[in-house]
């Protein structure tokens, strides 16, 4: 008997094309995020080593590429950030990385 998953298309998702549905998904299936045991080693066409987490949908297993940008993603998720954006847009999620020189709360004129 045929596994329903041997059907499913595959994708690999870098950070740079991580949607809200798939960051969605991904929280979801580890809402205190993933660890050692939920990280799948494999080796792309290049012969390149990835590591990376899975979800499914019902048509498409999707393998996103672990890295300190995803974990923070994740940690600072809230559904409400990405109301103004489709589902599928990858422009949504943006890079996690923060100036530390300047406190969010300070105004830089402040400074001097």
């Amino acid at each position: 008997m045929k596994n329903r998953n041997d059907n499913l298309k595959r994708v690999i998702v870098d950070f740079k094309k991580l949607t809200p549905e798939i960051l969605g998904l991904l929280v979801g299936k580890y809402p205190d995020g993933y660890d050692e045991d939920h990280i799948i080693k494999f080796r792309n066409a290049k012969n390149e080593l990835i590591e990376a987490v899975q979800v499914d949908t019902e048509d498409t297993k999707y393998l996103i590429k672990v890295s300190t940008k995803l974990m923070k993603t994740m940690e600072n998720y809230d559904e409400d950030d990405y109301d103004d954006f489709e589902e599928d847009d990858p422009d949504a999620v943006q890079d996690p990385e923060v100036d530390s020189d300047v406190e969010p709360s300070e105004d830089p004129a402040d400074l001097d």
